[in-house]
């Protein structure tokens, strides 16, 4: 009998497949056709994988399943890996029709997913990746960073850090773009508030050994070790420190993207007390418990930032489409822009010329196990910062959009 997991892809992929198979209709029906694009095995699977599909899926419930007389069909893909993402993009365009993408997994694949979707003239929606490239040097009029960015995650945390005190960082990196990113922008933030960044260290992705990157973490005296990393290597992270007594000699972990995913892992005797930014979270309101509620139903656990914010990007792609009458890129991007995005983690949110969505972000911290009142209670709410103050400021983009 399969287990819990097998059970949740099986279940996953049932709610796919009907919008999966391209074939599968005539072809006067001319399908409007989505790209869930993420990883879906590797060590960001439990961040986007399966549960970006479902919310994705949930958006085209709650729309009608139908969009200027097109069935809408759903696709998903991605093996972690830049040149699997690109052909991959190129394939669903080129043979498969796909209209939009969203999602995009890692940085490195959002990148790559940006460069094929403007040559296309197609839509992306990013809610996976991290780096602020995105809408930055690397900014273009078809792509949407949807719900953070690394820009917003570095520039709230050492806010809240510095004004307790904490204001000498060592990083312990992931080697790839959504890493440097993040560590590029919080160093900027750092030294902004007049702290200063003593070392850092940078690992592979997936790499199962912190020892030694925590070693030479304690050994620099930084009263916070920022993590830039995510998922499966955050997880790791904070269990070893755990082990090595890091917090129990005086520093402080820092988790600049630290889902609630990695805290249900970690159990919250070791994650208590980190502070945390996040664009969504599960109880915030009655909106949120209620999709979560839904979302739960199907994937076993709560929604994170991430998944949420697929939901919230199809949903305004597939109210652009309706209301532009064409599903050509140019024209719903023209459209995307001028609407607010409104759903249930979104007030009539602004979208920037070069696709970044401004949202609030709130700031969190991690509750001790006798303040949680049952599964998945982890958070307590602090702050909210702006989406004006949150992200990049236009007169320090590189966007060529915004000139």
């Amino acid at each position: 009998m399969p287990g819990s997991k097998s059970r949740f892809i099986l279940l996953a992929l049932a709610l796919v497949a009907p919008f999966a198979t391209p074939g599968d209709g005539r072809a006067e029906d001319a399908p409007l056709r989505i790209g869930v694009l993420n990883d879906q095995s590797g060590s960001t699977a439990d961040v986007t994988g399966l549960g970006s599909v479902i919310a994705a899926r949930l958006a085209i419930e709650d729309f009608g399943e139908k969009v200027l007389g097109r069935r809408i069909e759903l696709l998903s893909d991605h093996q972690n890996k830049t040149d699997i993402a690109a052909a991959i993009t190129r394939r669903w365009i080129d043979v498969e029709n796909v209209s939009a993408i969203v999602d995009g997994g890692t940085s490195a694949a959002g990148l790559v997913i940006q460069d094929i979707v403007k040559e296309k003239e197609k839509i992306a929606m990013f809610s996976g990746p991290a780096t602020s490239d995105l809408t930055g040097k690397a900014c273009s009029p078809l792509g949407f960073h949807w719900t953070y960015d690394t820009y917003a995650l570095a520039n709230t945390l050492p806010r809240a850090m510095a004004k307790s005190g904490v204001d000498t960082w060592f990083f312990i990196t992931s080697n790839y773009a959504f890493g440097h990113a993040l560590e590029r922008d919080a160093t900027t933030a750092i030294e902004r508030l007049g702290g200063k960044v003593l070392g850092r260290v940078r690992h592979p992705l997936g790499t199962a050994d912190f020892s030694s990157f925590l070693l030479q973490a304690q050994g620099s005296g930084a009263k916070i070790i920022g993590l830039a990393n995510s998922g499966d290597d955050s997880l790791n992270t904070i269990k070893q420190a755990d082990e090595f007594g890091i917090v129990k000699g005086g520093q402080r972990l820092g988790g600049l993207l630290l889902l609630i995913n990695t805290v249900h892992g970690l159990g919250l005797k070791a994650s208590q007390g980190i502070v945390i930014a996040e664009a969504f979270y599960w109880d915030l309101d009655d909106e949120t418990r209620r999709f979560s509620k839904r979302f739960e139903a199907l994937a076993r656990k709560k929604p994170n930032m991430i998944q949420a914010g697929v939901y919230s990007a199809v949903t305004h792609y597939l109210k652009s489409v309706q209301k532009a009458d064409s599903i050509a890129g140019p024209a719903v991007s023209d459209t995307m822009q001028s609407l607010p995005v409104n759903d249930f983690m979104s007030k009539d949110v602004k979208i920037r010329k070069d696709g970044r969505v401004m949202r609030d972000m709130h700031l969190f911290q991690v509750k001790s196990p006798s303040e949680s009142t049952g599964p998945w209670d982890y958070y307590q709410y602090l702050s909210t910062v702006r989406g004006e103050d949150a992200f990049r400021p236009v007169a320090e983009s590189e966007c060529t959009l915004l000139k």
